[in-house]
C-alpha cells in the first residue's frame, strides 16, 4: 500500500481510518454503546462532581427495544446509563457514567446513582431470566467495584426505594437474594 501523499500523487483513492470500535467508549467493556438523546440527561464529571454511592435497579415496564426508544427520544426527558435486554442479557449502554440520569424522579439519587434499567414488566416474572441477573448482576458488580459502593441491598437498591417515588419496580418478582448473591460472585 502507498503513503497517503504518494496515493494522491498517483490518483489512488486513500484509505479512510478505520472506524473506532462503538464498545470502547463504554464504561463497561461488555456493554454496547446505544445512546440516549443529549436532552435527557445532565452531563457531569462524576465521581469528582459528584459521589456515586448506588445503583437502582429498574424494570422498563416495555421491551428492550422501546425502551431504547424513549431513552433516544428527545421529548421524553429519562434516561437510565444501562438496558438489559431479558432474552440473552445483551447490555446497551445509553449514558455515560459520569453524566446524571434522569431515571430515579429525586435530582438527590439521580447524581448519586447508576440507573440499570432491565426490559420486562413488573408482574411479568418470565422477563427475569438467568441471562437478565446474570449479565446485569456482572454489570452491577462492576459498577461497585469502580466506584467502591458496598454490594449490599443497602446500596443495591429498587426504584420504589428512592425517596418520594412512585414506582413499584422492579416489583414483587425480582428475586432480590439471587440478584446480590450473583452480584457478590461476579
Amino acid at each position: 500500500m502507498l503513503p497517503p501523499a504518494a496515493a494522491r500523487a498517483a490518483g489512488t483513492p486513500t484509505p479512510l481510518a478505520p472506524r473506532p470500535d462503538p464498545r470502547a467508549a463504554t464504561d463497561y467493556p461488555a456493554a454496547h454503546w446505544t445512546p440516549a438523546s443529549a436532552s435527557n440527561y445532565t452531563p457531569s464529571s462524576r465521581p469528582s462532581s459528584y459521589r456515586v454511592d448506588f445503583v437502582v435497579v429498574h424494570v422498563a415496564q416495555e421491551t428492550f427495544d422501546d425502551t431504547v426508544e424513549i431513552f433516544q427520544n428527545p421529548a421524553r426527558k429519562v434516561s437510565a446509563h444501562y438496558v438489559v435486554r431479558s432474552s440473552d442479557g445483551y447490555v446497551a449502554q445509553c449514558v455515560r457514567e459520569r453524566d446524571v440520569c434522569w431515571h430515579a424522579g429525586n435530582w438527590d439519587y439521580n447524581t448519586r446513582s447508576v440507573g440499570i434499567e432491565h426490559e420486562g414488566w413488573v408482574d411479568q416474572p418470565a422477563y427475569f431470566t438467568h441471562a437478565l441477573y446474570e449479565r446485569s448482576a456482572a454489570l452491577t458488580a462492576s459498577i461497585c467495584d469502580r466506584y467502591s459502593i458496598p454490594k449490599d441491598r443497602a446500596h443495591i437498591i429498587g426504584h420504589h426505594e428512592v425517596p418520594g417515588a412512585a414506582h413499584t419496580d422492579p416489583g414483587p418478582y425480582w428475586d432480590w437474594t439471587r440478584y446480590i448473591r450473583l452480584v457478590n460472585f461476579a
